[in-house]
């Protein structure tokens, strides 16, 4: 069966909903936008046309709100709330703990517990169980394995079996999702370590808020595209999340500024 196939599904299972994804997200990059999302959309109302079911409210006002624009973007938690999907799978998609970015980053501090800089397949299934326990919900755990390996297949892009910051971020709405916006402004290895090490001003090791202040308003300026320095403050206060008490290591700051090199 082909993902438009899918599309005429009346409940669209965890394992169709993730072929989906993949099949509209054409480049990978976490979100689906101008051709990707006009594609899903012209799609989506003839599947739904063909199996002889109307638009779902939540369909209409999704066409509504995307269909007419080229400039829109959603990501997966978007895209959760459109498909009539299993009840439990897509839970801790609207989970209110995951609303923001501060919150967030939070979260991932509380399950890289060994500050490995990724989160394991058994790290990522106490993720997803504490997720669905504040949701009320409780599930068996050959059910919980399933969407632990469903969701490494859905946000695992390099295939290592784990899930690094950026990766597990997609469980972010794409608005609140500010790491999207520093995946074009990475740096290698090399420049990381040398910027860390000029605005590391004190040479102590790490970087403190008025540090980072000065880094981030930098980066801004040589990266209007992609940053904008009016969204400074809430910048600045997610990746202070990563900090210990309030001071931010190399480690943590690479997690946001460093691309992975192969």
């Amino acid at each position: 069966m082909t993902a438009e196939t899918h599309l005429q599904g009346v409940e669209i299972s965890a394992a169709q909903f993730f072929e989906i994804w993949h099949h509209y997200d054409s480049d990978g990059n976490g979100y689906m936008d101008g051709k990707e999302l006009q594609n899903f959309i012209q799609e989506l109302q003839q599947a739904r046309k063909k199996a002889g079911l109307d638009l779902t409210p939540e369909m209409k006002a999704f066409v509504d709100q995307y269909g007419k624009t080229t400039d829109g973007k959603i990501g997966i938690v978007e895209l959760a709330q459109v498909l009539p999907t299993e009840e439990n799978f897509l839970l801790f998609f609207r989970c209110q703990q995951l609303k923001s970015s501060e919150d967030f980053m939070q979260t991932w501090r509380k399950y890289d517990s060994d500050h490995s800089g990724f989160i394991d397949s058994e790290e990522l299934k106490s993720f997803l169980k504490d997720l669905l326990q504040k949701a009320n919900k409780q599930i068996e755990d050959s059910k919980l394995t399933e969407y632990t390996e469903i969701m490494l297949r859905m946000f695992d892009a390099n295939n290592d079996g784990k899930l690094e910051l950026t990766e597990l971020a997609r469980l972010l709405p794409v608005q609140e999702n500010f790491l999207i916006k520093f995946q074009g402004v990475k740096m290698c290895a090399k420049e990381f370590n040398k910027a860390f090490e000029m605005y590391d001003q004190d040479g102590n090791g790490y970087i403190d808020e008025n540090e980072l202040d000065a880094l981030l308003k930098d980066l801004c300026e040589k990266n209007k595209k992609e940053l904008d320095i009016n969204n400074l403050a809430t910048y600045k206060k997610s990746i202070m999340a990563l900090s210990d008490g309030g001071k931010l290591y190399r480690a943590e700051l690479a997690l946001i500024l460093c691309a992975e090199e192969n």
